[in-house]
């Protein structure tokens, strides 16, 4: 059993009185940054906090670059697209640091905790003087400290073994929130680097989660999304004395709380008392992002993902048999090193046969340090091409069919947004079982929930009509 540590509260008040100092040297100055987000939603909660700790730092949000006094990259390091991304991003910026010598660059997130980045970078690039990594949030405030006295700073801790408690935020969206219940992973599938940049599995404590919660649903928030890389697996290090089943229990009855997600679900954790939880209480959305992978057993094997076929199928039977409106989203790999032909058809038999409602689908796309870049019969770059048309032409088959099941649907819809068109102005919202669908309506509305008959489908999404507000 590995024992979940905090920050201790020493160290977080030392934090904060270097930010109250930066506050403090701001006052009057004006100074604004951008935070710039790439990746899952893990990092869009990181972003969160660290906006948070910006704003007291006397520092205020603007979506201009050419206005900003400081800009930070939070990257993701999943997929080669990410880090080729970065690298433009801030290849861009160096005209820009020319004009402004003040200008502060600084690159986070999950890829400088990959082996040797973070010095590549800070060499590579001359106008970036801040980098730190995932689990080092909370020290913000001193490395920025050091910036502003001339520094260049790199802290990429890789020792992963502390959470942080009650960071300040800044929360984006006023009707849903984000809430991270652990981080980390210890699943180790041999094409992922997560567990290398996030470090193993630690859980947070129930009390801290459903605190966060109240809190959030205080505020007016009224759905929340449980975060971490493998929601099934909380409290499997010891820490926390509660299962992830028990954990929906426990703040499923908080006051205001409408909406319950999670995600993601690792298919070998998924367990009966889980799914249990997602038919019996009322405000757990009957929506399961189950990332499968791959159709093929051998695949499945080859990558680590300890389930097979057979075993993802029937939880998808199971889940049907229980609440017979759930929806299912997944990942999905294709061209991964090995893949026949005839594995790919396995894949393709499976999404034809489960009929998710979306997918995201994706070539494979070796990564540094992951047991799959050393794997040998890698796959040919324009064989995985035509196998991920060949998928996403298959899936966009599929989601219109589960569309058009839907015609006739009367559902509760939480409004996210509009778009002003020629002749109407359609809002936009999901369903508790994440169906997306739009109708006409006034942006007044924004972030109420409206009852909504769904009247037809355009490709992606329903089209439906108001029926109560």
């Amino acid at each position: 059993m590995r024992q979940t540590t905090f920050i201790s509260k020493e160290e977080l008040q030392s934090e904060q009185a270097i930010a109250e100092a930066i506050a403090k040297e701001n006052e009057g100055l004006d100074l604004k940054y951008v935070v710039e987000t790439f990746g899952c939603q893990m990092n869009v909660r990181d972003s969160e906090t660290i906006k948070g700790e910006l704003n007291e730092m006397g520092y205020t949000e603007t979506f201009d670059k050419s206005d900003a006094d400081l800009i930070l990259y939070n990257t993701c390091c999943v997929r080669d697209h990410a880090e080729k991304r970065l690298m433009g991003n801030i290849g861009a910026l160096k005209e820009l640091k020319e004009q402004k010598p003040g200008l502060i660059i600084g690159i986070c997130g999950c890829m400088m905790q990959q082996e040797g980045m973070a010095k590549k970078l800070l060499k590579r690039f001359s106008h970036v003087s801040l980098i730190f990594g995932t689990n080092v949030l909370h020290r913000l405030p001193e490395l920025l400290e050091a910036v502003r006295n001339g520094e260049r700073v790199i802290l990429t801790d890789r020792s992963f073994d502390a959470i942080a408690e009650d960071l300040p935020q800044l929360r984006d969206n006023p009707r849903s929130a984000f809430v991270n219940i652990m981080y980390g992973c210890d699943n180790y599938c041999s094409y992922c680097i997560v567990p290398y940049v996030r470090g193993r599995e630690r859980s947070r404590a129930p009390k801290d989660i459903r605190n966060e919660i109240v809190s959030l649903c205080k505020s007016g928030i009224t759905e929340i999304t449980l975060l971490g890389q493998n929601v099934n697996s909380y409290g499997n290090d010891g820490s926390t004395g509660m299962t992830f089943s028990e954990l929906l229990h426990c703040v499923a009855d908080v006051p205001g709380l409408k909406r319950l997600r999670f995600m993601s679900s690792h298919p070998k954790d998924l367990s009966e008392d889980v799914m249990q939880a997602i038919a019996t209480l009322p405000n757990v959305c009957h929506h399961v992002h189950l990332p499968v992978q791959s159709g093929n057993d051998e695949i499945l094997k080859r990558m680590n993902r300890r389930y097979t076929r057979e075993a993802y199928l029937s939880i998808v039977k199971r889940l049907r048999e229980l609440v017979p409106d759930i929806e299912f989203t997944t990942d999905i790999i294709v061209g991964f090193p090995g893949e026949t032909e005839e594995a790919f058809s396995d894949t393709l038999s499976l999404v034809d046969s489960v009929g998710f409602a979306a997918a995201f689908t994706f070539a494979y796309s070796p990564r540094a340090g992951t047991v799959a870049a050393r794997m040998e019969e890698q796959i040919p770059e324009p064989v995985k091409k035509r196998r991920l048309r060949e998928l996403n032409e298959l899936q966009a088959r599929k989601t219109v069919e589960n569309n058009q099941t839907y015609i006739g649907h009367v559902g509760e819809v939480l409004i996210e947004g509009f778009d002003e068109r020629a002749d109407v102005t359609m809002l936009y919202g999901k369903y508790s079982n994440f169906k997306m669908v739009y109708f006409p309506g006034n942006p007044a509305l924004l972030n109420q929930y409206v009852t909504v008959r769904v009247t037809g489908i355009n490709k992606n999404s329903l089209m439906g009509e108001m029926i109560d507000a």
